[in-house]
């Protein structure tokens, strides 16, 4: 999927856990199939997940980066009824692997790519449920970092041409560029920063029985415009429970459509980027771009 991706096996995560946590020698380790970019997963027994990050880079701000995520995780943990990752321990580099590397507890459930719940009324009141449980928990004064989405919607511009200049064969660009040109403009609401996962996508979302049974990869979890967890309206909610969504958190139509608008800039890269290295993740792109053209009052 990236140009410095790393490799990473079984067998090496053996070596890892026997040789840093030699508690866990007795405790299989196997793989987990899965369709996220940034780490490679394995199972630790029955508890644990190893989270190896993807992507060669420098040792220390690898490490800086994980025990930010492991942080945020904490900082989420029982915040909300839904179960969400708790941090267990940061391991090091080792057995051929270069980077530091995480530990968190497993959670039960299907991911959302795999027990899809776009139709399930429940699960959209679930879902609510969980972003208003995130909204009310305290900032305590920090705002956007300023990297990512959740900012300024026009600082994506330069991405966005990137990607509709590799769209060009895969989407309607031309009717995509308007659409931008008209979601770049929108304002920020009154409203301040709130807390935020920040990536509610299907491959971070546990399903059970057609309800949120808990929340992935939660390092991002931190203040960001409100309307950005609303990316999970297009991502995960066809048209009825996407409504009930927007009703349930009393969404204005400017919160509705800047929530639209950081969902269109993340599916837009999806799209193109992974349709031949993740091909899942680029058709979770073109989906939510159809259900956004589906809703879009221009169309």
């Amino acid at each position: 999927m990236h140009a410095n991706q790393l490799t990473v096996s079984p067998e090496t995560v053996r070596v890892l856990v026997d040789q840093q946590f030699p508690e866990w020698r007795s405790l299989p380790v196997r793989s987990i199939a899965s369709q996220g970019t940034v780490n490679a997963i394995f199972r630790i027994g029955d508890r644990y997940t190893a989270r190896l990050p993807l992507e060669s880079a420098d040792i220390e701000s690898t490490r800086r980066w994980l025990e930010s995520e492991a942080e945020a995780a904490r900082e989420l943990v029982g915040r909300t009824r839904f179960p969400t990752p708790e941090p267990v321990a940061l391991g090091e580099p080792g057995a051929g692997y270069p980077l530091p590397w995480s530990v968190q507890t497993w959670l039960p459930g299907a991911v959302a790519t795999d027990e899809d719940p776009g139709e399930s009324v429940a699960f959209a009141h679930d879902l609510a449920d969980f972003i208003g449980d995130l909204r009310v928990i305290d900032t305590r004064g920090r705002t956007f970092a300023g990297t990512g989405r959740g900012g300024d919607l026009q600082s994506h511009d330069a991405w966005m041409e990137t990607c509709f200049e590799h769209s060009e064969q895969l989407l309607d660009v031309p009717r995509l560029r308007r659409l931008w040109a008209t979601l770049r403009e929108l304002p920020r609401g009154a409203a301040g920063d709130v807390m935020t996962h920040c990536d509610l996508i299907p491959g971070n979302v546990l399903v059970s029985a057609g309800r949120l049974a808990g929340v992935l990869d939660v390092g991002g979890f931190g203040p960001a415009d409100p309307s950005l967890d609303l990316v999970s309206a297009w991502h995960l909610l066809d048209a009825e429970p996407r409504r009930i969504l927007r009703d349930r958190l009393r969404c204005d139509d400017l919160e509705w459509r800047r929530g639209e608008a950081w969902a269109f800039v993340q599916a837009m890269g999806l799209v193109w980027y992974y349709v031949d290295s993740n091909p899942s993740m680029s058709q979770m792109g073109q989906r939510s771009l159809e259900r956004i053209l589906t809703d879009d009052p221009l169309r």
